[in-house]
């Protein structure tokens, strides 16, 4: 006589579980995707990459120490690279903390990305200038002797979504010339300061003198073989 209690007792608690599993709606983990308007920023949004661009020192003071370093590093998309980087520290009483400049070529364009780096990352955390052109065009002797313009500005912030401005073919960016002609301007200064165009030359060379010393190690094996 207990059958149809004890059956709608357990039919009841499983109908309890099963509610109490399920999450609402409101319990649900939300996920937001920021997208970056890199073709056409705000006006707000280039007022604070004007902002950022301004406080790179103009005639920098870097201390004596240097580091640099060069290798070859393989990709999927773009096949084997070279690359150059050079990182130089500004005195102790500048905004900034560190400069970095980084060359890298390979079989399709040579990258050139200048970093400079906030001591006190409240604002913001670091500026990136980015300057590319087509391997075929010029050897990266000739680009670090060229003032290539600057294809993409980025702002990194701590907390905050990053701030980017970049070349975009088809699109109408009369209205932000002044920014990309601030961030060449600096990649121009900054050639000079960091000594690319000097003391480090060598190094630059070094990326072409590597591609023709793989090029005639390659020959010489097809030819042995």
């Amino acid at each position: 006589m207990f059958k149809p209690a004890l059956i709608f007792f357990l039919v009841y608690a499983a109908a309890l579980s099963a509610q109490q599993e399920t999450p609402s709606p409101e319990n649900k983990t939300q996920v937001k995707v920021n997208y970056l308007n890199v073709c056409t920023p705000t006006q707000e949004e280039q007022t604070l990459i004007k902002e950022a661009l301004t406080r790179i020192p103009v005639k920098p003071t870097f201390v004596q120490d240097f580091e640099i370093s060069r290798g070859r590093a393989t990709m999927k998309e773009t096949g084997p690279s070279r690359f150059v980087r050079l990182r130089k520290e500004f005195s102790p009483d500048s905004l900034f903390m560190t400069a970095q400049y980084s060359m890298s070529t390979d079989q399709k364009s040579t990258i050139e990305t200048f970093v400079a780096r906030a001591r006190d990352p409240k604002e913001f955390h670091e500026v990136s200038i980015e300057a590319r052109v087509s391997t075929d065009a010029a050897s990266p002797l000739a680009v670090v002797t060229t003032d290539t313009p600057a294809e993409r500005i980025r702002i990194e912030r701590l907390g905050k979504g990053s701030l980017v401005l970049a070349r975009c073919e088809g699109a109408d960016q009369s209205a932000y010339e002044p920014l990309f002609r601030q961030a060449s301007d600096i990649m121009a200064r900054y050639r000079n300061s960091l000594g690319l165009r000097g003391p480090f030359r060598s190094d630059i060379a070094w990326l072409v003198t590597t591609e023709r010393k793989i090029d005639q190690h390659t020959a010489q094996q097809s030819q042995k073989k």
